[in-house]
Parts: C-alpha cells; sequence; structure tokens
C-alpha cells in the first residue's frame, strides 16, 4: 500500500469532504494517511478523524507558524495528551514541529527564541516517550539538526526536505527518513529532483502535505491524498523505477520511522 506520511485532512479547505476523500484514497492504494497536529485547538481534532477512518492515523505537535499564540500550558497539555494517547494505537508521531525561518515575522529574534525553545522541548517530549518525530524544517535545516543531535529523539521525518546532499545525510545520521511530495514534480525544481533521484531509496518517504504543495498536475489547486499514488508514480519514473518498487521501499520507510504505525497496520 502507500503511505501518506503528512496530511492535514483536517483543514479547512476539505470542508467536510475529509472522511469522502480519505475513502477514495483508499480505493487508489492509499492505505494510511498521517494526520500531524498543528496547534493545541485541534489535538481532539485529529484523534476524532484518525478513529473515524479505517486508513488514518495522527500525531501530536505544536506547528511553528502557531508557536507565536502558544503558551507554556500548551506545551505541558501536549505532555500530557501524549502520554494519555499511548495507549491509541491510532496516534504514532510527535507533530508537526520544527522551524520556520521563510516567514519573516518567525525570523523576529524574540520569534526565532521562542521557536527553538517550543521545538527543544517538543522534542524532549519525544524522547522521553520514545517516538518519533515530523520535523518542519522551512529554510532551518542545519539549526534543527543542531537540536536533534543535541535531545536525539527516536529519529522521524525531515518533512518537504528541500536541503542540501549534505543536510539529507546529516538527517539520515540522526535516524530520519525524507519527506518528498508534489514539489519533486515541477520539472523546474532541479534540487529536489536531483535529492529525490540520488538519494537512497530506502531514506525516502512520500508525503502530500495535502491542502498544500499540490503536484505539477495539480497545481494551483488543492492538493489530496488521492495524488499520493501519481506522486510515487512519478518519483519512479524520476529514479528509472517500477512504481510497485517505490511503492514497497517507501512503504517500509514509513513503517520503519514510525514504529507504532508498524504495529497499527500490523
Amino acid at each position: 500500500m502507500w503511505i501518506d506520511t503528512h496530511c492535514h485532512l483536517d483543514a479547512h479547505e476539505f470542508g467536510g469532504d475529509s472522511r469522502a476523500i480519505a475513502r477514495r484514497a483508499q480505493e487508489l492504494g492509499v492505505g494510511m494517511i498521517v494526520i500531524p497536529a498543528v496547534a493545541r485547538a485541534n489535538f481532539d481534532v485529529v484523534r476524532r478523524l484518525a478513529a473515524d477512518l479505517p486508513n488514518a492515523s495522527y500525531a501530536l505537535g505544536i506547528h511553528p507558524i502557531y508557536v507565536p499564540q502558544a503558551t507554556d500550558d500548551d506545551l505541558a497539555e501536549l505532555r500530557r495528551q501524549v502520554e494519555a494517547s499511548l495507549a491509541d494505537p491510532n496516534f504514532v508521531a510527535i507533530g508537526e514541529i520544527g522551524l520556520d525561518f521563510f516567514i519573516p515575522m518567525l525570523c523576529e529574534p524574540a520569534m526565532r527564541e521562542k521557536q527553538e525553545r517550543f521545538l527543544r522541548e517538543q522534542l524532549r517530549i519525544a524522547r522521553d516517550f520514545d517516538l518519533p518525530v515530523l520535523a518542519h524544517v522551512r529554510r532551518s535545516q542545519d539549526q534543527v539538526l543542531k537540536h536533534v543531535r543535541q535531545i536525539r529523539p527516536a529519529g522521524g521525518v525531515a518533512h518537504a526536505f528541500n536541503g542540501s546532499f549534505q543536510q539529507a545525510k546529516a538527517f539520515i545520521d540522526a535516524g530520519f527518513h525524507l519527506g518528498f511530495g508534489g514539489a519533486m514534480t515541477f520539472t523546474r525544481a532541479l534540487q529536489i529532483r536531483r535529492l529525490a533521484v540520488d538519494l537512497p531509496l530506502e531514506s525516502i518517504v512520500l508525503e502530500t502535505d495535502a491542502p498544500d504543495i499540490s503536484p505539477a498536475w495539480v497545481h494551483p489547486g488543492r492538493n489530496s491524498p488521492e495524488q499520493l499514488p501519481a506522486i510515487g508514480a512519478a518519483l519512479a519514473a524520476m529514479r528509472g523505477l517500477d512504481a510497485d518498487a517505490v511503492r514497497a521501499a517507501t512503504h517500509a520507510g514509513a513503517l520503519a520511522t514510525m514504529p507504532r504505525l508498524a504495529a497499527l497496520l500490523g
């Protein structure tokens, strides 16, 4: 089966269609969709959505874009909810967490410091409960790596990876897989496409980041987990492989980086 390791299926862009979209994706061979939380306000939302669907699981975390409004109490609540969720087989990771140094407001010194503090605390939660992380690394690969090396969570995924080969190797050496999706389907995305072709296939997992990062044939429309098999086929064509080989390799990679997901799928 195909596994979408990062899909915001609860996003308002899907309206009331999330469940129907997940079912259609399942009919196309997407056997699992990982739905990361982005803030305390949607912890229960992603949990309920995963419970309602036969092909979904979830992660809990505070996204860097939501850090400006977040409080220390939100971090404490995250720790409490993570501990309580360990009994839920649908709970598979800490995420989406990380650093974003693309949005100007988030690059101001005080906000950079707050982002890094929230990242470190969430990495500690992941380490303390032996959970992988879904890491947002937009223009922040080296900074995220610095904190990962210091705190050493149980691996994870560098989501929407767009760094250098050296940074990719550093994440792999730290026990991470690299998330690739619609961005690599654009012929002008030369660096991402080189990475997708030249990195070890066993270190790559697939994702949509839906409703964002639509593939070339959908852009600028709304992305969906239904697109994952075609994204996987595009990667296969780029690497000169059969789509089944890419599906098998990325499926194995997803299970390796998220052991609770492996247990869920049996």
